[in-house]
């Protein structure tokens, strides 16, 4: 009877340890597919052996990074260059085609990639690069989504000024079956108020493992990497950059963008930007940009900042198209005046109020000098839009 008790447990025993066993499997090695066949083991073994053969020294792969014609997704593809890039002189041009990418039309589809910025690659990690790349057509004008070109022009006219960003990305983790990570499978919602999510842990977070990898691939790469925290809404987080003077706070914002996507893809997961994923009570997912310039942070700095503030707030219409996705459409479901936010069809500026339009901190105030924080900027704006339009305030 003992042996028979045995046995019973073994095969228990043996299938608890499979079933554990593919709880811990990763998505993309579940689903792991070779032309019609569908693997059943992990990967990893292979995975690894592959990615850690050592490479001839004059073999660097170069993944080349771009806005695609939607404004927000992110395309990328490799090459190979002989040499480690110390300057962007040292990589060159190349093409696409962009009208697969929503930036052409088939018959006139070759589209530029400009290199603009360079990143050390934390996935195949150096002497690999990542190189972010501005976008063109083929008779050398910019995309319709290259708005990166416009904003280097801008910056440029007021370099003397020392024009400095600081860049706050929030967005939201969800699983597979399109909900949030951590909710209730059942399309339920917290039971938790949310509140407790904001900076919190345990049960009132979800996808740490995520934003622990995207932090250090971020300080990795290069990026002027700040810190993180979680957000008001459960499966929401924010990851800052800069403060950074010129275009590299925005550069750095559309490389921590590419990095979360593709780190995420190692967890089955899906990452979005936008303003109000789920609905009119939960909160919304901003962008917000801090701006200074060198007179707003010398002594008496502060009527410098309340004068481009009247001048943001005079133009609130026009600015508000440019703080999101479709002329603003989607961020107007966002700016509803409650969730920390002001109405989309007004615009207020005032201190310490994360319920105004544009908001001074109380250490500002104080020191009279600092920076200004606009927070209209949706979660999936484009950073080049909303810094050219600080910036031209200077002009």
């Amino acid at each position: 009877m003992s042996i028979i008790k045995n046995i019973l447990f073994n095969i228990s025993f043996t299938k608890i340890s499979s079933v554990m066993r593919m709880q811990l499997r990763n998505l993309s090695q579940e689903n792991f597919t070779s032309g019609v066949t569908k693997l059943k083991t992990p990967i990893n073994t292979y995975y690894n052996h592959y990615t850690n053969l050592d490479l001839p020294k004059n073999k660097v792969f170069a993944t080349y990074v771009w806005i695609d014609g939607t404004g927000i997704n992110l395309r990328s593809k490799d090459r190979i260059i002989n040499e480690i890039p110390c300057d962007l002189q040292m990589v060159p041009k190349w093409s696409f085609d962009g009208s697969s990418t929503g930036q052409a039309k088939t018959k006139d589809s070759d589209t530029i990639l400009v290199p603009c910025s360079i990143y050390r690659d934390p996935f195949r990690k150096s002497p690999h690069v990542i190189v972010l790349c501005e976008t063109f057509n083929g008779d050398g004008t910019p995309t319709v989504t290259n708005h990166r070109a416009h904003c280097a022009s801008v910056l440029s006219k007021i370099s003397d000024q020392e024009p400095c960003f600081g860049i706050e990305q929030e967005y939201t983790m969800f699983d597979t079956d399109l909900w949030p990570l951590g909710w209730p499978k059942c399309r339920g919602f917290p039971v938790t108020t949310s509140k407790l999510s904001y900076c919190g842990n345990g049960e009132h977070v979800a996808g740490r493992e995520i934003v622990e990898c995207h932090a250090n691939a971020c300080v990795y790469s290069g990026m002027d990497y700040e810190g993180c925290n979680a957000e008001v809404m459960k499966a929401s987080w924010e990851y800052q950059v800069g403060t950074t003077m010129g275009i590299k706070a925005a550069d750095d914002l559309w490389i921590g963008r590419y990095l979360l996507v593709r780190i995420a893809e190692n967890f089955g997961t899906i990452i979005s930007y936008h303003p109000k994923p789920m609905g009119k009570d939960q909160p919304g997912i901003g962008c917000h940009h801090n701006f200074s310039i060198k007179k707003m942070r010398e002594e008496g700095g502060i009527a410098e900042i309340e004068r481009v503030c009247k001048i943001l707030c005079d133009n609130h219409n026009t600015y508000i198209k440019a703080y999101g996705l479709g002329d603003g459409e989607e961020n107007k479901k966002r700016l509803t005046g409650k969730h920390e936010t002001a109405p989309f069809d007004k615009c207020r500026w005032a201190v310490a109020d994360r319920g105004a339009s544009i908001r001074i901190q109380k250490s500002v105030k104080s020191k009279c000098k600092g920076f200004l924080e606009d927070r209209r900027p949706a979660g999936d704006c484009d950073p080049y839009r909303v810094c050219a339009l600080l910036a031209e305030t200077c002009l």
